[in-house]
């Protein structure tokens, strides 16, 4: 009997040891109800609660990239993306609470919006679908798709978002605020930096018009 239940202690030990790694992988469920809190407290003011913004130079979240907006606040975090206002609201937040919010705003549907200025924005449709040759600026619709919906992760969401905020950030990228880090973080943020460097202010505030109103 005493050995036998040796056995069995043993026995038991190693199953509990040989499950405990596997539990610890399994992943937890995005806390959703955690997320909306956070943004109906925290980030509303500025991005709206649905991910609309009613200012035009904060960026619409609405129906973003779930992976995108994830790395952003990670980037946001660790200093890789630089903003006073976002690093705070950023350092608050725990990984689980970037992939949540992530989700969340990306369930979100957007709100179409309208070029404003119809030459410009005829003049970005021909950048967006075909880019520059002679100054090297490649088709937009190449890595943000015809529709401008972006490849989750990697390229954001274009399609719908305020012209002011798009030309801002375009803005950054050629003056190298955005996409300098030096350690390969930000790989797709360097090759925007590089893009952006080839274009002028005409050619950015068109694009910023024409996806606006891009559906």
């Amino acid at each position: 009997m005493i050995r036998k239940t040796s056995l069995f202690i043993v026995l038991t030990a190693v199953a509990s040891a040989l499950a405990s790694p596997l539990a610890a992988q399994a992943p937890a469920a995005p806390d959703l109800a955690k997320a909306k809190g956070i943004v109906t407290t925290v980030c509303a003011a500025c991005h709206g609660v649905d991910g609309n913004s009613a200012a035009s130079i904060n960026p619409n979240l609405a129906g973003q990239g779930a992976d995108y907006i994830t790395r952003q606040l990670q980037h946001f975090r660790s200093g890789v993306r630089a903003n006073a206002i976002m690093q705070g609201m950023a350092a608050t937040l725990t990984p689980a609470d970037m992939v949540a919010l992530g989700i969340y705003f990306a369930q979100q549907q957007p709100k179409p919006l309208t070029a404003r200025d119809a030459t410009l924005a005829k003049a970005g449709q021909a950048l967006y679908r075909a880019g520059d040759t002679t100054n090297a600026v490649p088709a937009c619709s190449a890595c943000h798709l015809p529709n401008g919906v972006g490849v989750p992760k990697n390229f954001p969401r274009v399609a719908g978002q305020h012209a002011d905020y798009t030309y801002a950030q375009l803005k950054a990228y050629k003056a190298g605020e955005r996409g300098n880090d030096k350690d390969g973080v930000d790989v797709n943020g360097k090759i925007m930096r590089a893009i952006a460097a080839r274009m002028d202010d005409a050619q950015m505030k068109a694009l910023a018009d024409y996806t606006a109103g891009l559906r």
